[in-house]
């Protein structure tokens, strides 16, 4: 089968397209007919080596994120038969192979059959961002109807997602963007309020809508500096969850407000077969609310093919995208 490879860590010109053998069927896994796949953050990171210890051996194929026909079941798996239309966030890390191939060999427990209201492309971006999205809102910050939400960077992958799930779940919604353009698709995605963050600082947003009390729940899509603004923005005993903390910071807000911080890291349950079910079952009731018209994917309109990978993973890396970058397979 065709698969863009990489043979070693480096920048995005390291992808080759490359023939090799398509994976052999195990029991308990689906090989996927490969439809179309999207970028994230860290596909990107996989491939310039910067997180070596998730990265698959060479010579790799990476990508997470896949929509497809199932072409073959192995034994034991009884959800899924030939033709149907899954997607998930099922390889492209250590141990497995990734979706920028022809096929791909996935775990059953990683999938759910496609939203028939989504296009391949579109069921593409979604799992790895709906997942975490999911898993923060939900399964760690225990979002519940009432509650305000500040929620970063509206229409980032996992953003933009949030903004839509925060909404169906009945919380009151407030979003930070840096332009006027991303404002009025936070707006267009549900959210209440947005916040145009170069504009108003943390003190003066809080002030405003909150009469300074602060948002219940503060998910922070970004890291960094803007973890400690999260602190900043959340209410005495308030929550907030991150899903990217590589980084040092003082703590004397999370004391002094008795605030709840939960790191939510996608790949830790990829990485753990035992845990694959839990990711299914988060995709399954993602679908549910796809096909209740609450929640739809922002594709950017650059839309790439897998020969363009690497232009891809340089469009990502320019920071211009607008949502999910998605691939479609032109072979």
């Amino acid at each position: 089968m065709k698969a863009q490879i990489i043979q070693s860590f480096g920048d995005p010109s390291v992808f080759q397209l490359e023939e090799i053998s398509k994976p052999e069927l195990i029991p308990g896994y689906v090989l996927i007919q490969v439809k179309a796949s999207s970028v994230n953050p860290i596909d990107t990171k996989v491939r310039a080596g910067a997180v070596p210890a998730v990265a698959p051996e060479f010579p790799a194929v990476l990508h997470g994120d896949v929509a497809g026909l199932v072409s073959a079941v192995g034994e034991g798996v009884t959800e899924y038969k030939v033709g149907d239309e899954v997607f998930g966030c099922a390889g492209g890390f250590k141990g497995t192979g990734g979706a920028i191939a022809e096929f791909m060999l996935a775990d059953a427990d990683l999938l759910a059959h496609k939203p028939k209201s989504l296009t391949m492309e579109e069921a593409a971006a979604l799992p790895l961002v709906a997942i975490t999205a999911w898993e923060a809102l939900f399964n760690r910050a225990n979002l519940v109807p009432g509650q305000d939400i500040l929620i970063h960077a509206a229409t980032g992958g996992v953003g933009h997602i949030a903004i839509q799930l925060a909404k169906w779940k009945g919380a009151t919604v407030y979003t930070t963007a840096s332009s006027q353009e991303k404002l009025e698709i936070g707006t267009r995605l549900g959210a209440d309020v947005t916040i145009n963050y170069r504009e108003e600082s943390v003190h003066d947003y809080v002030q405003k809508y909150t009469a300074g009390k602060g948002f219940d729940v503060v998910f922070d899509t970004v890291g960094g500096e803007n973890l400690d603004r999260s602190f900043e923005a959340a209410a005495v005993h308030g929550t907030v969850a991150a899903i990217a903390a590589r980084s040092t910071h003082d703590l004397s807000p999370v004391h002094s407000k008795g605030l709840s911080l939960h790191v939510t890291f996608m790949l830790l349950k990829i990485l753990n077969k035992d845990m694959h079910k839990q990711y299914g079952e988060i995709l399954k009731k993602v679908a549910k609310v796809v096909e209740e018209g609450k929640l739809r994917p922002l594709v950017d309109p650059n839309m790439f093919t897998f020969t363009e990978v690497s232009k891809a993973h340089e469009y990502m890396e320019s920071g211009k995208a607008i949502g999910k970058i998605v691939l479609k397979n032109n072979w």
